[in-house]
């Protein structure tokens, strides 16, 4: 195996709101919205058979 890909970043932006409707229920928004990190990953990976191992980074 050979090293193809290595970076660090948000993969995914994700974004939730509450919306509160008219007869006053609360319905939750759920938005995901790729990022450049995600773009840049699915290029290197296209067409190849690959293992990811994904590692949270502490803030």
């Amino acid at each position: 195996m050979k090293e193809i890909f290595n970076a660090k970043g948000l993969f995914v932006k994700y974004i939730e709101k509450k919306v509160k409707l008219e007869n006053g229920d609360e319905l939750t928004h759920r938005s995901e919205e790729p990022t450049e990190l995600w773009w840049k990953l699915k290029e290197a990976v296209k067409g190849k058979k690959v293992r990811i191992i994904v590692y949270e980074i502490e803030e």
